[in-house]
């Protein structure tokens, strides 16, 4: 494709290339160990993760949601969302950077052509990164836009300005979100160097302050028309986009949610002191931190289950994505991503309640895990998925179709 030919001059690893889900998940953990070391430097002093997302690129992973019929691994959702948790205890900014790529996977998958999904998605297999530039503000809700696709000869022009634009410092393609002459939305990729798109790094948020999502500037910035995707259509029929990109989010919650954990545990078994009138001679021994941690453990495994279940549903929907099976996905996934967000915030709060105050030290940073888990939860409300689920059952009112469900 024309978009690409100027890219051809980058010189960096090729990618590994993953055939199973047991390679997939082992270069998570493999990676999640090098991650976790310096994450908390990394979230302390702000210190942007170039050097580790080029290690997720090299590893292949960034590749595994490819079809099989295009050379990649194929994996089940579950998986995916797993490997996401995985990444995501190590450092949740880290986990939360490749959410728009694969959601953009996704979103290929469905409606772009067949010469689209050979290029793009041997691009990915290759180690290219796909950065979102879907946000903005100052519209009347997150769902509407102002950025512009207009026509120019053979190809098209964008104008606008995007907010929170996750992954794009670490992209080589910015696939841009914009409304046509139609008013529909289309996702266009733009290569990085592209003349008129300017990245800034402006993200100021309590959490996840390391995920580069910052402010994307398109000025009449050229893009060919084999590269522009009809995004609209994926939600004008029943597909997985958005259960895709949602059990994605459900995975990062856990995966901060398991940090939390994690670090409860510790910190009780090792630093904590026994309360007074406990009568117990160490932390870990007092029952009513017991029957905390039980309630936090079992209701983490609940999560885990969840999320493991609406994966498969998700499954089941791409391979026959009939009215049914996308709305069983739908409704699945929505559970996931509320109890994932409910234990997410839960375990980072009883972090502090258990290990009382010393654990609220600067120095210690402990206090990452609670932001990270209420920045990311704000993604998109939770209360309407509760809304969405029950009025399914009690009504028969199928759920909106867009990104967010």
């Amino acid at each position: 494709m024309a978009t690409v030919s100027h890219l051809s001059e980058r010189t960096r690893p090729t990618a590994h290339r993953l055939t199973t889900e047991e390679e997939a998940l082992e270069a998570a953990r493999r990676l999640a160990t090098v991650f976790s070391e310096r994450a908390s430097e990394r979230d302390i002093n702000r210190i942007i993760p170039y050097d580790e997302i080029d290690l997720l690129a090299q590893s292949g992973l960034l590749g595994i949601t490819v079809p099989d019929e295009y050379g990649g691994a194929d994996v089940s959702n579950a998986v995916l969302a797993e490997i996401i948790a995985i990444l995501s205890e190590a450092d949740g900014s880290i986990g939360q950077i490749p959410q728009n790529h694969f959601y953009i996977l996704e979103a290929l998958r469905t409606d772009g052509s067949e010469e689209q999904k050979r290029f793009f998605f041997g691009r990915a297999l290759a180690g290219d990164r796909f950065g979102n530039a879907l946000s903005e503000t100052g519209t009347k809700t997150v769902g509407d836009y102002n950025t512009r696709l207009t026509a120019d000869g053979i190809g098209y022009r964008i104008n606008g300005r995007k907010f929170y634009s996750t992954g794009v410092l670490f992209a080589e393609w910015v696939v841009v979100f914009a409304i046509d002459a139609e008013d529909q939305i289309t996702m266009s990729f733009v290569p990085r160097n592209t003349e008129g798109l300017q990245i800034i790094d402006d993200w100021d948020g309590f959490g996840q302050r390391t995920t580069g999502s910052g402010t994307t500037v398109l000025q009449n910035v050229y893009v060919n028309a084999d590269a522009v995707v009809r995004h609209h259509r994926g939600f004008e029929r029943a597909t997985t986009i958005g259960s895709v990109g949602q059990i994605i989010h459900a995975g990062i919650d856990l995966g901060i949610a398991r940090a939390a954990f994690k670090e409860t545990i510790d910190f009780v078994r090792n630093k904590a002191r026994p309360w007074m009138n406990s009568g117990v001679e160490r932390a870990s021994q007092d029952p009513l931190t017991i029957a905390k941690v039980g309630n936090l453990a079992i209701r983490l495994e609940a999560a885990s289950a969840l999320v493991e279940r609406a994966g498969h549903k998700v499954d089941v929907a791409q391979v026959n994505p009939t009215a049914e099976n996308t709305l069983q996905a739908t409704l699945a996934v929505a559970g996931a991503k509320v109890l994932t967000t409910e234990i997410a915030l839960e375990a980072t709060n009883t972090l502090f309640e258990l290990a009382g105050t010393s654990s609220t030290k600067v120095g210690l940073n402990l206090d990452r895990h609670w932001r990270n888990a209420r920045t990311h939860t704000l993604h998109d409300p939770v209360r309407w998925k509760y809304h969405v689920v029950g009025d399914y059952h009690l009504n028969d009112t199928l759920p909106p179709r867009n990104g967010a469900l």
